[in-house]
């Protein structure tokens, strides 16, 4: 038994059956993982590790990865699945409940079978929507050279040669099956779109030798036959019951389809719900808004700043339980038994393991007990005109101490661009707001869980819609004499680092910029970024042959000469979604142009900073460049 495991970091949570798991580190590699588990709803159990080599359990899909591994309920056991980066195979083990005497040892499940290595190295990525069919073949999606592969692997056979049934046209994730494994589904999109812009779904009927006898992709008149369309988490409730998402409405909301025969796929119930997302950008594969069976259907739906969990019965809605929840991972439900993460403005990330079976109050928060951080800044709501006066949302972090007679203002600019703030605890606000600092964080047009039109706002127009937001805030912060005019910073991570150097670069209201790992080189990132993100710049500004001038017009790093204002950068030399380089490139300009500009680079880190000592390194520097450049 690993004492490391008492950290409970508790990444990648499942429930099956009365267990759950999930992943957490063990020993000081960063690099070594390994699954966890204990019963449900025992919160004190200590932990059993399940797989006792040295792994690195851990999903590189598509460039940004997701759930690196599945447990599936299979003849009474558990087989658990997973993907380990120091083999680049597909593992797995089979276990089964040990009876109630042995559970004073810490041991709730014992091993049938030993780990066993499936798959052969492959020189690319498995995904861990992993399907098991009644003859024991194991059936996942891969990708080997910039293409994607829906395969098999024989669970009664070791390093064996993974085998492909078919290949995709580009993309394809997210796949599923019945509960007799006869029939699958899957999403499969295509250049120049990404997953939440346009998708197909696609249904197989699998033979008994594992192959495919058909393969349907569904089109219907009042859904995608006209328009483009994205489809979320395709998730089987039933023999021939299908339940997913799509955006055809404006917001993802949800479809019920039935699959009795693959020919002739019909609705069978929509849930149509403005203002309301049961779904968000496929940025990671694996993401759950859905979960259960039709007899306890359980789902996510975002509405405003906070998540709802829904109830269904067979396809009937129940009730809904709001929550205080502003962001949700590692959704799963067994039966009537719900598990998820929950995150709020002032407390971090809980595991709630509900039990529906019991009578559960309406608001079932009240069930839960919150460690809340007392002192700290709570997110207000704050609508304003933003590009082409649309109302365009954010969020506002007031001063939690006096320091000045008028407090500077810090502007965030998030990341993806596809993403968004969801107001959930953040200790960077937080450091600022206890420094007396105005934090606002700006979905600007383009950010998501503001349905699909407030989505497309970006189209074309990254590096203008999003940095004009920004500069509209700040002005209507500082027409309402809520802030010093003369102390307006913005920062911005990776994309978020683009949107904040233009604002530099057009217009006079900010003074300074702090930036992570920056996107300066358009030309270069659509050259040089992974695979699923090298046409993302197609929506966002446009085919490159016809929008040649945009591309170079757009990129900071063409015009950095033209700012004199302090910048402080940030940026991993392991970067593989932009590349240092670039930054090197403009590092002797910067500091020329002004003597507080500085760049910082740390060997060890990627996109997306990892070590808590260079997060603090990051924190310190930024202080000491605020107080030369504002003069504090």
């Amino acid at each position: 038994m690993q004492t490391e495991s008492k950290k409970k970091a508790f990444k990648e949570l499942t429930i099956i059956r009365n267990t759950i798991f999930w992943i957490d580190g063990v020993g000081e590699d960063q690099n070594e993982n390994a699954i966890f588990a204990r019963p449900f709803n025992e919160k004190e159990a200590f932990p059993q590790k399940l797989t006792s080599k040295k792994y690195n359990i851990k999903n590189n899909f598509h460039g940004y990865g997701g759930k690196s591994y599945k447990c599936i309920n299979f003849k009474n056991n558990y087989y658990l699945i997973w993907i380990d980066q120091i083999t680049k195979a597909v593992w797995f083990q089979i276990f089964k409940e040990v009876t109630s005497i042995y559970r004073s040892k810490n041991k709730y499940l014992d091993s049938v079978q030993e780990p066993r290595q499936l798959s052969k190295s492959i020189n690319g990525n498995f995904d861990s929507s992993f399907v098991i069919s009644e003859n024991f073949f194991l059936y996942g999606i891969c990708e080997i050279n910039n293409r994607d592969y829906l395969f098999s692997l024989n669970l009664k056979k070791t390093k064996q040669d993974i085998h492909r049934i078919k290949k995709f046209k580009n993309f394809a994730g997210e796949l599923s099956s019945n509960i007799s494994s006869n029939l699958f589904s899957w999403l499969e999109w295509d250049s120049p779109y990404m997953p939440w812009e346009k998708n197909d779904l696609f249904f197989a009927q699998i033979d008994l030798n594992g192959e495919i006898q058909k393969i349907k992709k569904f089109s219907n008149k009042l859904i995608n036959s006209k328009k483009n369309i994205s489809f979320f988490q395709p998730y089987w409730i039933s023999e021939t019951l299908l339940v997913c998402s799509e955006d055809s409405s404006g917001w993802w909301n949800l479809l019920f389809l039935d699959v009795s025969e693959i020919e002739n796929i019909f609705i069978k119930k929509r849930v149509q719900r403005n203002l309301t997302e049961y779904g968000a950008p496929q940025w990671v594969s694996g993401i759950k808004f859905i979960s259960g069976t039709i007899k306890n259907l359980f789902c996510l739906a975002k509405k405003e700043n906070n998540f709802i969990v829904e109830q269904y019965k067979d396809l009937e809605f129940v009730k809904e339980f709001p929550t205080s929840f502003t962001s949700i991972s590692d959704f799963s439900v067994f039966r009537k038994k719900v598990l998820l993460k929950g995150y709020g403005s002032d407390f971090f990330g809980i595991v709630c393991e509900i039990d529906f079976a019991e009578k559960v109050l309406s608001n079932f928060s009240e069930k839960i007990f919150f460690d809340h951080i007392k002192d700290c800044s709570k997110p207000e709501t704050f609508w304003f005109k933003g590009f082409e006066d649309q109302p365009t949302h954010s969020f506002l972090y007031r001063p939690l101490v006096e320091n000045f007679l008028k407090p500077p203002l810090l502007v965030r600019a998030h990341s993806g661009p596809t993403s968004c703030f969801d107001g959930s605890y953040n200790s960077e606000v937080q450091y600022w707001t206890s420094k007396g600092f105005f934090v606002a964080e700006v979905n600007y047009g383009g950010s998501s869980g503001f349905g699909k039109a407030y989505r497309e706002r970006l189209n074309n127009k990254w590096g203008i819609v999003d940095s004009h937001d920004c500069k509209a805030l700040a002005l209507e912060l500082l027409k309402l004499n809520l802030v010093d005019n003369d102390k307006v910073v913005i920062f911005g991570n990776s994309a978020g680092g683009l949107t904040a150097l233009n604002c530099l670069l057009y217009g006079s209201i900010f003074t300074a910029a702090i930036c992570k790992y920056p996107v300066i080189d358009l030309e270069d990132m659509r050259y040089n970024t992974h695979r699923f993100e090298k046409y993302y710049l197609n929506s966002l500004v446009g085919n490159y042959e016809k929008n040649h001038d945009e591309y170079i017009i757009r990129s900071p790093i063409n015009q950095i000469n033209k700012i004199k204002k302090p910048i402080l950068l940030f940026h991993g030399k392991k970067d593989k979604v932009i590349s240092y380089k670039q930054t090197l490139k403009i590092q002797e300009i910067l500091i020329k142009n002004n003597k507080y500009s500085e760049v910082i680079f740390f060997e060890n880190e990627g996109h997306g900073f990892k070590s808590i000592e260079n997060k603090e390194i990051v924190m310190q520097k930024s202080w000491e460049f605020l107080k030369n450049a504002l003069n504090i």
